[in-house]
């Protein structure tokens, strides 16, 4: 069986290119016992695997050089030698930018086809689903009439960010980079506020309009100037969730912007970083509600699908570009086995 890999060929100063990457075709090795032939369907790029792309040191190890890239991916069984997944079985795990690979099972998670489309489990249903709902509930703590400001609003984690401080009764502000976006986000997900901040030239004003009772709940996807703007307008108590900086993640010198400790100090607030990880224990319940809230209609979900395997890095640059509304995904192949 033949296996199309991508590879970090090396590690990238600024934003990545193309020259980073190398594709590379082997054959895999025959089955052993124990083991499963994967066929990818769906392929997750994300922000966090820019810092991966770095060799200094973080809460996750570096990706090696001359390796496959890894990350969220729905695959298929195509081939078991494993006494617990049959041929036709489809399965998440954290797997190589391949088309075909060979698994031990391990890390692995079965997927029910009937639950939901197979993407979901990528997205909303996945680490951005998870990540938006204990970020904003298990730190921001929402409670009715607060005023909640997302980052990145328009992105994976931040339109269900959004859509569920709705749920808890709070007026919400959005902040994204297109009129499209700020469109979506108030018409078709309820936010009451959502800013341009591409097109806007005093954020700190914006959002002062946006946020006349000031700001309770910040979810920060996004770091850099926009936060800036935000911690001026912090009400007594407020939490800060911290969850990207991808506004920094390309940077190849750290700015310097207000110190944010006075901030917090006269404001009695909260900021803490959260990796999605950390609240394992709480998924369970999680996947309930996330499941249940759609199932409803409660939740609007939007994915950005690109096709082709031969997209995955134009698909992960287009996160720093702005190009995705929702979860950015690559399509690899249908969910059919052969």
């Amino acid at each position: 069986m033949k296996t199309t890999s991508i590879l970090l060929k090396s590690r990238p100063q600024g934003m990545p290119t193309e020259d980073n990457f190398e594709f590379k075709e082997a054959n895999l090795p025959d089955l052993q016992e124990g083991q499963l032939l994967l066929k990818s369907l769906y392929v997750s790029v994300d922000p966090y695997m820019r810092g991966r792309m770095s060799d200094a040191k973080s809460y996750v190890a570096p990706y090696n050089l001359n390796e496959p890239i890894a990350g969220g991916v729905v695959a298929e069984v195509v081939e078991s030698r494993h006494d617990r997944y049959k041929t036709g079985n489809v399965v998440l795990g954290n797997l190589p930018w391949q088309t075909y690979s060979i698994s031990d099972g391990k890390g692995l998670s079965p997927l029910d086809p009937e639950l939901a489309p197979l993407s979901y489990h990528l997205g909303i249903l996945g680490m951005p689903g998870m990540t938006a709902y204990c970020g904003l509930l298990y730190i921001g703590e929402p409670k009715e009439g607060e005023t909640v400001v997302v980052s990145g609003a328009a992105g994976a984690v931040g339109t269900v960010v959004g859509q569920i401080a709705k749920l808890k009764g709070c007026r919400v502000v959005g902040i994204a980079g297109s009129d499209d976006k700020t469109a979506y986000l108030t018409n078709e997900l309820g936010f009451d506020e959502a800013i341009n901040y591409k097109t806007t030239s005093d954020m700190r004003e914006a959002l002062a309009r946006a946020c006349p009772n000031g700001i309770d709940i910040y979810f920060d996807n996004v770091g850099g100037e926009i936060s800036d703007a935000v911690y001026s307008l912090l009400n007594n108590f407020a939490r800060i969730a911290v969850c990207g900086q991808i506004a920094l993640y390309n940077a190849t010198s750290v700015p310097t912007g207000p110190r944010v400790e006075p901030i917090l100090l006269k404001k009695k607030a909260l900021m803490k970083g959260f990796i999605v990880s950390d609240y394992a224990a709480r998924f369970p319940e999680a996947a309930i509600d996330l499941t249940k809230w759609l199932k409803a209609g409660k939740l609007q979900y939007e994915e950005h699908i690109v096709e082709g395997f031969d997209q995955l890095p134009q698909a992960f640059f287009g996160l720093f570009r702005g190009e995705n509304t929702g979860k950015q995904l690559v399509k690899v192949a249908d969910y059919k086995t052969n």
